[in-house]
């Protein structure tokens, strides 16, 4: 991006009406090109929200970090270059370097890592971080000639990535990846002497972009894809099924198929986070069944759920495949090698992401693979990610050992388990309330800051409930967060779709009236869209469909509540 298009964007950005979101800049040089690119990659990210960049106290980014209070912003970008660790690695400095400086120099930059460790900690606990680490060479004041590793440099870089490595294992600090910064900003393009000299600005302008996008990326909140439909020929393997039959496909270096190799291992890494696969083809269903019983194939089959094999069009198997998952286009991708058939899939699905496989291209396939892997990354894989395939693919299982039973019948037999946890907040409870759609009180999101904040309030409760029946453990599926008041106020309800027809949300909502002892609860109720299912809820329980804040009583909750069979424990 250049600068006059970063000033533009980043001056439309802190004019926007929309929410504001705040970002605290620690740095040691002039931020001024900084928190122009890093507005302007935020907006890029985060459209229609106002966006504010706030640098620290120049020249002193230890003070910055030591500075910083809670509240003061929604996340936190921390820039770090050498001469931070130790002034004698930046050019500014007029100190000599003598070879026997050299341990000092290392014991001073070891210090300074470990009082940068103890502050990224302390303001982590209240906002996201994004950390880059030094970008810039380092001084030519090492013995040996520039093509020769001096041990000394290779031991401050050893004592950086050690620092990394630590502060990464902070869920809520994240680093950007060196080797990604390296294919965007080449090594050698990336220090600007002159302004470093003149003005403290080290960066290029090409390179403070291309930082300060990676830093966007990093503080945003973007929630990840939930799951890929995958077409099989020229996609999942080389050739055509229906021509040359399951034997003549491929997928390996012999046939100049590899790149159709690395995609099926990406798909099963993908699978092993929790991320839903699943297949639409037009292909005979016959034949499909013989390729994917191949045992050489890379990815599982068993993880390919639902196969749409027939000869149908692909947005007809789309729209049998969200039914089945029973999630909104806009969290899935849609990948296939015929630009027809994205574009057929595109105007049904306008919110589905659609990516052409390079077929044939191998030279684009890096692209591609990093472009999906971006579209699904998340900091951490939770139990509840690995089990969300295998309790959508035992549904029918669930179904058929009912027939014709009725619901409370059905119920009674699952042999159903809920465990109720109060006020324990972890990583899976703050992607659910940031992405759950149909049973949502009221479809608003949480940035980390505000879930830091929230869940740091003593006047607030957290309820949250994990399921398990005969046919296996659902996870963590939902979350209450309220105020404790004289009239508690539930502000946050969300359920998995997974959880639907269990009672589980009768239970809670039992729970919750107990352990705060109130004959009252508010609801902050505003239906969305998409909220059906909390719809009938509401009507369930209240006797009419209320949208805005609603007043529940006990004994009118009580007396409208269904049976509850599920086993009960409270943690």
């Amino acid at each position: 991006m250049k600068l006059a298009e970063a000033m533009s964007r980043a001056q439309q950005a802190a004019q926007e009406t929309g929410p504001e979101f705040r970002v605290f800049l620690a740095c040691g040089f002039t931020p001024q090109h900084a928190k122009i690119f890093l507005a302007a990659h935020l907006a890029t990210g985060m459209p229609r929200r106002r966006i504010s960049v706030e640098s620290a106290i120049y020249g002193d980014l230890l003070g910055s970090l030591d500075r910083f209070e809670r509240g003061q912003a929604d996340a936190i970008a921390v820039i770090i270059e050498w001469e931070d660790l130790d002034p004698r690695l930046g050019l500014r400095s007029s100190q000599p370097w003598h070879l026997a400086d050299e341990a000092a120099v290392a014991a001073n930059v070891a210090m300074q890592l470990d009082r940068l460790r103890a502050g990224l900690e302390r303001v982590a606990a209240w906002a996201p971080v994004a950390l880059s680490l030094p970008t810039l060479p380092l001084p030519p004041a090492f013995k040996p000639p520039r093509y020769q590793a001096d041990p000394a440099a290779l031991a401050l870089r050893e004592k950086v990535n050690a620092f990394a490595a630590s502060a990464a294992a902070d869920l809520s600090i994240r680093i950007v990846d060196p080797q990604r910064l390296d294919e965007l900003s080449p090594t050698g393009q990336r220090r600007d002497v002159r302004g470093e000299l003149r003005w403290h600005l080290p960066y290029s302008l090409e390179h403070a972009s291309a930082l300060c996008d990676c830093l966007a990326r990093l503080t945003g909140n973007r929630p990840p894809k939930k799951a890929v439909i995958t077409d099989l020929d020229d996609t999942l393997w080389r050739g055509l099924l229906g021509e040359e039959g399951a034997e003549g496909i491929s997928w390996d270096l012999d046939h100049g198929s590899q790149g159709h190799a690395v995609y099926q291992r990406l798909l099963a890494s993908l699978a092993d986070s929790g991320v839903l696969i699943a297949v639409a083809s037009k292909n005979d269903p016959k034949r499909v069944e013989q390729a994917l019983a191949r045992p050489d194939l890379i990815l599982p089959a068993k993880v390919l759920f639902p196969i749409e094999a027939h000869w149908g069009a692909k947005s007809e198997s789309v729209e049998r495949i969200l039914d089945r998952w029973n999630i909104g286009p806009e969290s899935v991708v849609f990948v296939d090698d015929s630009p027809l058939d994205l574009a057929e899939v595109a105007a049904a699905f306008p919110e589905i992401q659609g990516l052409v496989f390079p077929a044939g291209n191998d030279d684009a396939l890096a692209e591609f693979l990093g472009t999906l892997r971006d579209l699904f990354g998340k900091a951490s894989v939770t139990a509840e990610d690995q089990l969300r395939r295998a309790s959508l693919q035992k549904t029918p299982e669930r179904e058929a050992r009912s027939p014709g039973a009725t619901v409370d019948e059905v119920l009674s037999q699952a042999d159903a388990e809920i465990t109720l946890a109060w006020d324990r907040p972890d990583p899976r409870t703050f992607e659910l309330i940031n992405k759950t759609n149909q049973f949502n009180l009221n479809g608003r999101r949480l940035d980390e800051a505000g879930w830091q904040a929230r869940i740091a309030d003593k006047r607030r409760f957290l309820l949250t409930a994990s399921y398990r029946d005969k046919f296996g453990p659902l996870g963590k599926i939902a979350v209450i967060s309220g105020t404790r008041t004289p009239e508690p106020v539930v502000d946050i309800w969300v359920m998995s779709c997974r959880a639907f027809s269990r009672r589980i949300e009768y239970q809670m909502l039992k729970s919750l009236f107990e352990h705060l002892g109130a004959e009252t609860l508010r609801l902050d109720l505003a239906f969305t869209d998409r909220s059906g299912p909390l719809r009938e809820f509401i009507a369930a329980i209240s006797g009419h469909e209320q949208d805005g804040p609603v007043q529940i009583q006990n004994s009118e909750f009580l007396r409208r509540c269904p049976r509850l069979f599920a086993k009960q424990n409270v943690e």
